[in-house]
């Protein structure tokens, strides 16, 4: 792996990235982060050359490779809390992090493979009109559900919820909607972005989806390896 654009380290064309220079080039400071509210939410996703977020069975796993999974997992090892909307999490059979994980969901439903943990391992963030807000109250415990909106989650609530939890580092993983609706309120800090060498073609999912939307970024990392681009890019307020 090797560093093609960093805003503080020098560049180089053929050095080996260790782990601990990884580490460093992949972290934030929720100290200053332009909301000033002492929380760094960084959003990871990963895409195709003709811009798939997925591969033919729907999944990006399907897509994702070496490259991509050194960089997932240091963020998930930096991350204080995972944030993830309900279809992605049942899509891409996610089950408990070693942080807490936050599931986005209007419906108020629990995606199966996260019922049963123990208490504070799950939560959800919905909406007090949710149709199943009764069942996700007793499947993980009043304190674990967040109710922000009446109908529609309000993401800038949901922001203010995490630091009132006190999760400085906030690891969003999509999916698509989710990820535009967070970009829509300007509660999004950073977009990690990894590019894989490939071309699906097909009617597959972007990173975003949803209304249009207009949010400048500015790169401040970009690495290579054998093809795959994984780049940090900082949402522009």
């Amino acid at each position: 792996m090797r560093i093609l654009i960093s805003s503080d380290a020098p560049t180089a064309t053929s050095n080996e990235v260790d782990d601990a220079t990884l580490a460093r080039l992949y972290a934030a400071d929720p100290a200053h982060s332009p909301v000033g509210d002492g929380v760094w939410l960084r959003v990871n996703m990963v895409s195709t050359v003709d811009g798939s977020a997925q591969g033919e069975d729907g999944a990006s796993g399907s897509i994702n490779n070496a490259a991509d999974k050194r960089v997932y997992d240091l963020l998930r090892a930096q991350a204080d809390v995972v944030v993830v909307g309900a279809g992605t999490a049942r899509d891409e059979g996610y089950g408990p992090a070693d942080v807490p994980l936050v599931v986005v969901s209007r419906s108020g439903r629990v995606p199966e493979k996260l019922r049963g943990h123990a208490p504070g391992r799950v939560r959800l963030a919905t909406v007090e009109k949710a149709e199943r807000l009764a069942e996700a109250r007793e499947l993980l415990g009043d304190e674990h559900v967040w109710t922000l909106g009446g109908y529609a989650i309000n993401r800038g609530s949901l922001r203010a919820r995490l630091a009132q939890e006190g999760f400085a580092q906030v690891l969003a993983e999509g999916g698509p909607h989710l990820f535009r609706d967070m970009l829509n309120a300007e509660v999004v800090d950073e977009v990690c972005l990894t590019v894989v060498p490939r071309l699906v073609a097909g009617d597959h999912a972007r990173i975003t989806a949803g209304g249009g939307i207009d949010v400048p970024l500015t790169p401040t990392l970009l690495l290579e390896e054998s093809g795959t681009l994984l780049g940090r890019w900082r949402v522009v307020r």
